[in-house]
């Protein structure tokens, strides 16, 4: 019996919402202070290459936020559907299958990135000056892949099982322990960006060692980790990847497009990619509150989809929707009147804080309607809706974005590759409501029929 059938059935929906999106958003927002943290006392190092360094790394952290994502998104959303629909057996060999998998593929990515690193580094864009550091860090960072992949996948499945405070604590214990480390190891100890990358790390291994506890109380979830339980048959492998692979392009994309803008950038010295670094990194808060909030609710949308409780997935949406178009707007607003302020928290260069300002005002346009990308990004993945999921994806960071960095460089110059990014979730916010209304005439449809909605990869569902 699932503990959480009445939060999912019964709670009003600005109640459940609050249920299961809060701790998420919370947890989100500690995500917030450690990125602006972990910059911050980079920063204090004194040294841009340092800053720079940091910003050219993240492409390759994001691949393994990718690979979490894989199973993490796409275990969560068949987590969800399954519960509603009452198959608790196949719940635990969904969770078996995501943990196995998602700890050999971290293993592999880790091997790769040490193989590799001459490469990787040509790749990602860094300079005589950065590519040093950019190393040091990086080298951490392959020895914790497996830790940081496993973490990834299962703040996820654990949210998708309605334990949203459970996915909340292995999620900020993680990075609080990383946000105490991080001045210690950077400044105390003189290790620089190295310090930065192992306090990483250390938080990882520290959220893999509570959700490790918490997936073995056997009172406490209807997930397993047991081998026994493993198997990738009866639709389990199709219906995680399906799902999962959209959300992990997103941030395979996310990646590539960091690494051609880091290189675009370059072109242009240091210091706009530290400053660029910068903007994106306080941009996060507004991102990471929105993005917590359709992740939150993803389980409550998934449960009610295979419950085919249409009318109330839809006004989970609606609200959802709503609070986050709230939320952003107020904060874009704070944003455009204290940028200089802003990026001046981070670190105390006037030539940085000129570029930063105008970047992060730049970033800033799409804000008060990417939520509602967000909302509708997760609603397809929690519907099973892969092909919906993936067009979704590969616009923001791909199709859209990509051929916008060339053209906003040809035209605008640096000017065109910061706006590359607004413009993109302009238009998929756009697309998104375009295949949402299409789904939702399908939905109608289904519901005046009776039929249950199946799990597809077509658009329609």
């Amino acid at each position: 019996m699932l503990k959480n059938a009445n939060i999912f059935e019964n709670t009003p929906v600005p109640k459940a919402v609050a249920i299961l999106a809060l701790p998420t958003v919370l947890s989100m927002l500690v995500n917030v202070v450690y990125n602006m943290v972990d910059t911050f006392f980079v920063s204090k190092t004194g040294d841009p290459n340092q800053v720079a360094a940091v910003s050219i790394a993240t492409p390759v952290f994001l691949l393994l936020m990718a690979a979490g994502n894989i199973f993490g998104i796409g275990g969560s959303a068949f987590v969800s559907r399954s519960l509603g629909r009452k198959e608790y057996t196949l719940v635990k060999k969904i969770s078996s299958f995501c943990f196995y998998t998602s700890i050999g593929v971290g293993i592999i990515m880790g091997i790769v990135f040490l193989l590799e690193m001459p490469l990787i580094l040509k790749l990602c864009g860094a300079s005589d000056n950065t590519a040093g550091y950019t190393k040091d860090y990086l080298v951490y960072i392959a020895y914790g892949a497996p830790f940081v992949v496993v973490s990834c996948a299962f703040s996820n499945i654990v949210r998708g099982e309605g334990a949203a405070k459970a996915s909340m604590i292995g999620m900020m214990l993680g990075t609080i322990v990383n946000i105490i480390l991080d001045p210690i190891m950077i400044l105390s100890m003189n290790m620089g960006v190295a310090g930065a990358a192992i306090a990483t790390i250390i938080g990882n291994i520290c959220s893999f060692v509570y959700y490790l506890w918490y997936l073995l109380k056997k009172d406490n979830s209807l997930l397993s980790i047991s081998p026994k339980d493993f198997d990738f048959r009866n639709g389990i492998f199709k219906n995680v990847f399906a799902i999962g692979t959209p959300a992990s392009l997103n941030n395979i994309l996310m990646s590539l497009s960091n690494i051609i803008m880091n290189n675009f950038l370059a072109r242009y010295g240091d210091i706009p990619v530290a400053a660029m670094g910068i903007a994106s990194k306080a941009n996060i808060l507004v991102v990471f509150i929105q993005l917590g909030l359709g992740m939150g609710i993803q389980p409550l949308i998934g449960y009610n989809y295979g419950a085919k409780n249409f009318k109330r997935m839809k006004a989970v949406m609606k609200f959802s929707m709503v609070c986050n178009l709230i939320s952003s707007t107020v904060l874009t607003i704070i944003y455009l009147i204290y940028a200089e302020t802003i990026i001046g928290c981070f670190i105390d260069n006037q030539e940085i804080v000129e570029y930063g300002a105008p970047m992060l005002r730049r970033i800033m346009i799409s804000m008060p309607i990417l939520g509602i990308l967000f909302i509708f990004g997760f609603a397809f993945q929690a519907m099973g809706k892969a092909l919906p999921s993936l067009i979704l994806s590969i616009s923001r960071q791909g199709f859209v974005f990509l051929p916008m960095l060339f053209i906003g460089r040809a035209i605008a110059g640096l000017n065109g590759i910061v706006l590359a990014q607004p413009v993109a979730d302009i238009f998929s916010v756009v697309l998104a409501l375009v295949m949402f209304l299409a789904i939702n005439k399908n939905l109608k449809k289904q519901f005046t029929a009776g039929t249950e909605p199946a799990v597809t990869t077509e658009g329609n569902g």
